[in-house]
């Protein structure tokens, strides 16, 4: 081809289709090589589930729209990978478990839907932590997923397969889902960023649930540019989701042209520095010492950094079942709920997924304390709704009383663990997750091992386009997107 593709960003994959440089059916056949000699064979990333049979003739249809009528926008032609927890009308939905692996739904998510108006091509399906219980991407149906910067560890979790596909340019970009942590953490240990946006952002409609309490899904990018141009196109008010419905006015008309390159320049963050010395989750001295250099690098470049350390945050952290008491709950009614709804559901409630007996050995624990729930929505649900309340006012006013652009801290604060080993420490995810606030991970450097270490920036309510901004204008300054070596 005239063009490479490679680490090209969606702006510059646009202009070369809109020259004739490339064409939609040119992308989809390169990045299907690439998965075809670097995810399946040894040592296989194992990031993608299904490639979309569909793809090439969607792209041929795409490109024929191109010159007939022009590009839609700039999503048009553009392959773009999903969690496989998003449904899709033309291949199955299996949430990473063997059981679910035909289960066929006969619809679209409402944002594979946003997503293929805006003309993308949906390349394919990735792995992901089975049922999203979890932050190490291991699934019955498919093992585990391999992280491209060291294929002898994890690659974060729940969507694991998006990081490492994104990271790997097996696609321009991907979609990812976070209860607490499964879009932020891929990114951090993928060199990528990702956005949890707040609660209510995007549509849940069409995806596989863990939590409707905290599920959102979001994109996962190699630069803020390409989220912001991602997001654009599947955030927004859905009425098959009423959760949707408090999105109404804080959306801009878009993103991607409001990114401001200036914005880290004269910010003040919050460094909240007893994530370090919380109990919660250990954080390891390799990404403390690479987080604290980029502090420092802030700091050369006019950025404020005041060091926060937040009194009630590790009790409003912790709490009940070590703070996560809503989403285990949540997910034995939501996910039966779910099941129900299609007659040829191999299961239709959690108590059959046990039965079943073909789970991933290290999602047992996770099933089993959620199956113990006897009791849907009682006090103690009730008492930890109040704790996510509390924790979202607390942050809201340390971000006006310090007069904060952002918080900031690691996505994850430890390196991630070995193939096998699925214990993994060190997620700050429940600062976002529990509050509903967002927050968006971009690369803040390497370990001395040479593993991604992400900056996490969390601000108020609805300030999206805020963090975005913080993100693009750091990585403009400073340049951290280094894609891995592979053959």
């Amino acid at each position: 081809m005239p063009f490479d593709p490679l680490e090209a960003s969606i702006s510059e994959l646009q202009a070369a289709m809109a020259s004739g440089k490339l064409s939609s059916v040119d992308l989809v056949e390169y990045y299907s090589e690439r998965i075809a000699r670097l995810d399946s064979k040894g040592p296989a990333l194992n990031a993608i589930r299904i490639v979309n049979p569909d793809a090439l003739a969607d792209a041929a249809a795409l490109d024929a729209e191109r010159q007939a009528k022009g590009a839609r926008g700039l999503l048009h032609g553009i392959p773009i990978l999903v969690k496989d927890n998003y449904e899709t009308v033309n291949m199955s939905t299996t949430a990473g478990a063997k059981l679910l692996e035909n289960l066929q739904t006969g619809r679209d998510s409402e944002a594979v839907q946003r997503l293929r108006n805006a003309g993308a091509v949906i390349l394919g399906k990735t792995n992901m932590h089975e049922f999203a219980y979890g932050i190490t991407t291991a699934g019955s149906l498919f093992g585990q997923t391999r992280n491209p910067y060291d294929n002898e560890r994890n690659a974060g979790g729940s969507s694991g397969g998006t990081g490492a596909a994104v990271a790997a340019n097996f696609a321009a970009a991907g979609m990812g889902s976070d209860t607490c942590g499964s879009i932020r953490i891929p990114a951090s240990h993928n060199n990528l960023v990702g956005l949890r946006g707040t609660q209510g952002l995007s549509s849940r409609f069409g995806i596989v649930p863990l939590s409707s309490t905290q599920d959102i899904g979001g994109p996962l990018a190699r630069s803020t540019a390409d989220l912001a141009i991602v997001l654009d196109a599947t955030v927004g008010v859905d009425a098959k989701d009423a959760q949707t419905k408090v999105a109404a006015g804080h959306i801009p008309n878009s993103y991607f042209a409001g990114l401001d390159t200036n914005t880290m320049q004269g910010a003040t963050l919050g460094y909240v520095t007893n994530i370090f010395t919380s109990s919660v989750n250990p954080q390891s001295a390799a990404v403390r010492q690479t987080f604290d250099a980029a502090m420092e690098e802030l700091q050369g470049l006019g950025v404020t950094i005041v060091k926060l350390d937040i009194e009630e945050l590790n009790d409003l952290l912790a709490g009940d079942l070590n703070g996560f008491r809503v989403l285990i709950e949540d997910f034995k009614w939501d996910i039966g709920d779910y099941l129900s709804q299609f007659p040829d559901a191999p299961a239709k409630s959690l108590d059959d997924i046990i039965a079943a007996g073909s789970y991933h050995p290290s999602v047992l624990p996770s099933l089993q304390i959620s199956a113990a729930t006897q009791e849907r929505q009682g006090p103690e649900y009730t008492a930890a709704l109040g704790q996510h309340l509390q924790l979202r006012i607390l942050l809201e006013q340390t971000l006006l009383l310090q007069k904060l652009d952002a918080l900031v801290y690691p996505s994850i604060g430890a390196e991630p663990l070995p193939l096998g080993e699925y214990d993994q420490p060190g997620s700050n995810c429940r600062l976002s997750a529990k509050s509903g606030l967002p927050a968006i991970s971009v690369p803040a450097g390497f370990t001395a091992q040479g593993l991604p270490v992400g900056m996490e920036l969390l601000g108020r309510a609805w300030s999206e386009q805020h963090l975005l901004n913080l993100a693009h204008s750091y990585e403009q300054l400073t340049g951290k997107r280094t894609p891995p070596d592979l053959p």
